[in-house]
């Protein structure tokens, strides 16, 4: 073992017994993952990184399986089209370690929650949110983007107009005892970051193929 790496093992157990802050976060982010990041993704990461120390720090937040699903989710949706492909594995376990998660564990507790979800209606994805939510949970962006995606992926959810979906998200958030406000806004948010890294992405390849054509 390198010293390299001892120095980095020590300082991330003595960070694991204290409460990281974002600087902290960020040093051990880019000493596990020592790449550069493409200009298109880098303000996605960085958000992601403060989200999750910031969740860290709440002493009312729990790893639930909503939160897994909705950071599993839309890292994968964020992410889409980064280049080298090869380098998210690394990218996502970074993220997670750097702020004091587990990828290996988030990833099998997202995988086993979407496959349980799978094939229902949202009025069955409701019963099944309902019967599991036997805790209280912490409002957060990610938590409510784990329910959202659970909505989405319902039998019916893509039979519905943009109105009929917004009730539909909007009625189960406040049967939950959660804030459809709050939700509301997180979902906007989200969609929209979507809509901007596509027409990003599209502009980029258009510009690559101007410049192709010049030379």
């Amino acid at each position: 073992m390198s010293q390299h790496t001892l120095t980095l093992l020590r300082f991330t157990y003595k960070k694991l017994k204290e409460k990281l802050t974002v600087s902290d976060s960020k040093k051990l982010f880019h000493e596990q993952f020592p790449y550069v990041i493409p200009g298109l993704y880098k303000r996605i990461v960085d958000e992601m990184l403060v989200e999750l120390n910031l969740l860290n720090h709440q002493s009312e937040f729990t790893q639930d399986y909503l939160f897994c699903v909705g950071l599993t989710e839309t890292f994968k949706e964020l992410t889409k089209g980064y280049k080298p492909e090869n380098h998210l594995e690394l990218l996502f376990e970074s993220l997670c370690s750097s702020t004091n998660f587990t990828a290996k564990e988030i990833k099998e507790i997202s995988q086993k929650s979407l496959t349980e979800f799978n094939g229902k209606s949202s009025k069955d994805i409701l019963k099944l949110l309902k019967e599991k939510s036997n805790y209280t949970v912490y409002p957060s962006r990610i938590l409510n983007l784990g329910i959202y995606i659970l909505i989405s992926n319902s039998k019916d959810f893509k039979e519905k107009n943009e109105s009929e979906i917004n009730k539909m998200v909007s009625d189960i958030f406040e049967k939950l005892k959660l804030s459809s406000n709050k939700a509301e806004k997180d979902i906007g948010i989200y969609k929209s970051s979507i809509s901007k890294m596509e027409q990003a992405k599209e502009l980029i390849q258009e510009l690559r193929i101007k410049d192709k054509k010049k030379n």
